[in-house]
């Protein structure tokens, strides 16, 4: 307008390490955090858990198919690692193959930080040496640690021993287990934030469709590692675990009297409480687990999951 002065004034972010970071980085994805990829080839596996002083780092961090491998892109992240490093390995390249590959092709690669684990469990990492400080990786059997603004080498080596010490467990289990050590001796010397744990697996999906078997995200908490604990072990392991066969209880008259009696109070069963397992005491039963979104652990024989049982006693028994 005639007379009036507007003034536009554009806000910075200030990195003070890196006074020379051109606009479009500044203004453009710093994955500041560490991350471990990995394969499980007995169980045919692939997974990323990440911790970060950054928030929502499960919105760019993390990529997985299973058959085919995983990534991890971070630092000044190129997000496009992600689905181009996935492609790549789909068509039959080795992990070292991919990563030269994208970073042929990026004039920023020194500012760039990945790890890439291929089908078969071959290993892959880059620090770029425009990335802050502490910055590094170190890669073994099956798996790549890799982590910027760190506060020493001795994050990214927790990480890998970590994982190297925890054969035998679960997948998901060991990548917690490689966050936590990661952190109990510095990790993100700026803090913490956020965190993601992903595993993929053929068919794991929700129903049997997709891959993404585990995919937890804690987008923004004071102690994320321990929120992702928590969500693992206490949310997604009760509705979405793997019943194990050794547990599987059997409905037989008392078990069954207990289930009638809990399904009757609740309104799903209208039948005699007389301990026969029948079609109606069945449907009634499925019809509660699903409704109690439990129904991943549904089971058409004569067992249920020790898991569900355990949860409608502590949630619906006698006492309550």
């Amino acid at each position: 307008m005639t007379g009036e002065t507007f003034i536009f004034i554009l806000p910075l972010l200030f990195l003070s390490e890196s006074p020379t970071k051109t606009v479009s980085s500044i203004f453009n994805p710093y994955f500041s955090t560490f991350s471990i990829v990995v394969c499980d080839p007995m169980t045919e596996l692939w997974g990323v858990a990440v911790q970060s002083k950054f928030p929502f780092v499960g919105n760019g961090v993390a990529w997985a198919k299973a058959g085919v491998g995983a990534v991890a892109t971070q630092a000044y992240a190129n997000l496009a690692f992600g689905p181009d490093g996935l492609s790549l390995l789909e068509k039959g390249l080795s992990a070292q193959q991919v990563l030269d590959s994208l970073l042929a092709k990026d004039t920023l690669k020194e500012e760039r930080q990945v790890g890439i684990v291929d089908k078969l469990g071959g290993t892959a990492n880059f620090t770029g040496k425009g990335c802050f400080k502490w910055a590094g990786g170190e890669a073994g059997k099956n798996y790549t640690c890799q982590g910027n603004i760190l506060t020493g080498p001795e994050v990214v080596e927790a990480m890998a021993r970590a994982f190297e010490g925890s054969q035998g467990k679960p997948l998901a289990e060991r990548l917690i287990m490689a966050l936590d050590a990661a952190q109990k001796v510095g990790g993100d010397r700026r803090g913490k934030q956020s965190a993601h744990l992903l595993v993929v697996k053929k068919n794991g999906g929700y129903g049997g469709y997709g891959d993404r078997w585990i995919d937890i995200r804690v987008d923004d908490h004071p102690e994320p590692i321990d929120e992702l604990k928590r969500l693992y072990y206490n949310v997604h392991q009760l509705y979405f675990g793997e019943t194990d066969a050794k547990k599987l209880v059997k409905i037989d008259k008392t078990v069954c009297i207990e289930i009638q009696a809990v399904l009757k109070k609740l309104g799903y069963y209208k039948g005699e409480v007389n301990g026969v397992y029948d079609e109606a005491t069945k449907k009634s039963l499925s019809n509660w687990q699903g409704w109690e979104n439990l129904e991943m652990r549904w089971r058409a024989d004569d067992f249920i999951d020790d898991v569900v049982l355990d949860y409608m006693r502590k949630t619906y028994g006698k006492k309550n």
